[in-house]
């Protein structure tokens, strides 16, 4: 028998791991072996956020919509691949953008449309909690959702019977359990790491703040149970494989890992889980997670508490915009050429673009671009204006205009890094994942340079968290035996190879120059907001 033999052998029997993400412009099926270092197949379906009575929001149908062509496609992949039909697998696991609001009522019906991470209308909310947890408690974060709801009193908030995230929602749907992990979780509410669940001291302070103004006595009454990495959290119902595979094939009782979150799922793809360790993931959004050794010494607002999918205790400083303006500009040099008579794949325009790059001056020549299509709490701005900036004697070339809106991608990154610099935080290792990483060399150099730290990229960074819910699925049957610290540094990154960039001198240097530069700029980004 020969090794595509045995692949399809382990399909039909089911020794694999499925992973689903739900990103904010991709949903991504990615399918692993027995060796979870092992893709077998992928599958993808492209959607766009809408924004909508001034919320940004998805519709569950285009969730559904989205999940079903993703799996169809992954579901095409093996039949292509390995000429066997796909109908069950070993395990699988749910992950999606973090925060947010979902809420529903008694019947399971959606109160209100799905407010995801990207708004930023909750800060009277999260400031207040978090003056009286003590803790950071960013905008984006669903008790900031639920409380604005009670402090603009919203119709639907006397009807709230359960409130989840993306993930824990689909979770939900294709297993009736109504559970969260740990890492996704964290995001709704503070985690205490030493029970690995909600805060009950904070808990009792939110029940004192809410009482009387919500439905139930306490509020964690309408939060997911939360689980930790290789936790059972249910299995495939007859329902949720109908939902998952309208055709049928899918067959029910596919034991499934706790719904994750992009960032929890981004820190396994990465080896980030233990302390000391980091990563950064760019996307349309963009963060790093930091695993801390101990705790921080100060409350700000540039830093998130989180955790890992084990529930470590994680800082974690996310931006709303990422690599979204990076990408618009990239599709319009894309048209010039096709224009020109040149038709490039995405692909060839970014290392085209990105190589030019190489070239540009160490602190861009002067030019400044601000990728803000949303607003950015950590800039304090409510609202985005994506802003290309320059002085009379800025030198605007094509590698100082590319630097320099890689180098936006980062700025606001490193602002929050800062912050964990002056507390003390050390990093032995960051590793960065997500597309704008595909070109070798080229944004990773530049992060190093604007961390002044170095950046690795491993050989999964473009397969990103949705193999990394894979590995989560697949630790489901290894958990009695190890961590996840330990399953990940012995059984899935044993014989990994990374790229390393060390940070060169005149990178670090130029860089400081561009974010001094940036810092002062963001009031003429207020002043864009305010006038237009």
């Amino acid at each position: 028998m020969d090794h595509s033999e045995d692949l399809a052998e382990a399909i039909r029997e089911g020794h694999t791991s499925l992973g689903i993400e739900l990103g904010s412009t991709r949903i991504k099926a990615c399918l692993v072996g027995p060796d979870p270092t092992q893709v077998l197949a992928v599958g993808s379906h492209e959607w766009e956020n809408e924004f909508v009575d001034r919320s940004w929001t998805y519709s569950l149908e285009s969730v559904w919509t989205g999940l079903q062509a993703a799996y169809a496609d992954l579901a095409a992949d093996v039949e292509r691949r390995y000429g066997v039909p796909l109908t069950t697998v070993g395990a699988m696991g749910v992950s999606a953008m973090m925060h947010g609001y979902l809420a529903f009522d008694g019947d399971d019906e959606l109160l209100v449309p799905f407010r995801t991470w990207r708004n930023t209308t909750t800060g009277p909310a999260a400031a207040e909690l978090s003056e009286l947890l003590g803790v950071n408690i960013p905008l984006r974060w669903s008790v900031a959702h639920l409380h604005q709801a009670v402090l603009d009193g919203e119709e639907h908030v006397p009807q709230i019977r359960f409130l989840t995230t993306l993930a824990g929602y689909v979770h939900w749907r294709l297993t009736g359990r109504r559970v969260l992990g740990v890492g996704d979780a964290s995001g709704m509410f503070p985690i205490d790491a030493a029970t690995g669940t909600y805060d009950a001291r904070m808990l009792e302070q939110l029940d004192t703040l809410l009482a009387g103004r919500l439905p139930v006595a306490h509020a964690v009454e309408l939060f997911p149970e939360v689980l930790s990495a290789g936790e059972p959290a249910g299995e495939l119902t007859a329902e949720g494989a109908a939902l998952l595979d309208p055709s049928g094939a899918l067959r029910p009782g596919v034991p499934l890992c706790p719904p994750e979150g992009d960032a929890g799922t981004g820190m396994v793809a990465t080896n980030a889980v233990a302390p000391r360790t980091g990563n950064v993931s760019a996307g349309t959004s963009i963060f790093a997670m930091v695993v801390l050794e101990r705790p921080l010494e100060g409350v700000h607002h540039e830093i998130d508490l989180v955790t890992t999918p084990s529930g470590d205790p994680v800082a974690m400083v996310h931006c709303n915009n990422g690599a979204s303006e990076l990408g618009a500009w990239a599709s319009l040099f894309g048209r010039f050429a096709e224009a020109a008579g040149t038709r490039l794949s995405q692909d060839a325009v970014f290392a085209t673009l990105f190589t030019e790059a190489l070239d540009g001056e160490a602190d861009a020549g002067g030019l400044l671009a601000y990728n803000y299509l949303a607003g950015e709490p950590i800039s304090g701005l409510d609202e985005g204006r994506p802003l290309v900036l320059r002085t009379p004697d800025s030198r605007l070339t094509l590698a100082n205009f590319v630097r320099a809106q890689v180098y936006g991608v980062f700025g606001t990154l490193s602002m929050g890094m800062q912050v964990l610099a002056r507390e003390g935080v050390v990093i032995d290792r960051m590793l960065a994942h997500g597309g704008m990483f595909r070109t070798a060399g080229v944004a990773q150099r530049f992060l190093a340079g604007a961390l002044d730290a170095p950046v690795a990229v491993g050989e999964t960074a473009s397969e990103g968290g949705a193999w990394g819910i894979a590995v989560l699925a697949s630790y489901l049957g290894a958990a009695e035996g190890t961590d996840l610290a330990g399953y990940l540094g012995e059984q899935v990154f044993a014989g990994a190879s990374f790229d390393t960039a060390q940070p060169d001198p005149r990178d670090v240097a130029g860089y400081a120059a561009f974010l001094e530069r940036y810092r002062a700029g963001l009031a003429a980004v207020g002043a864009a907001v305010e006038a237009l």
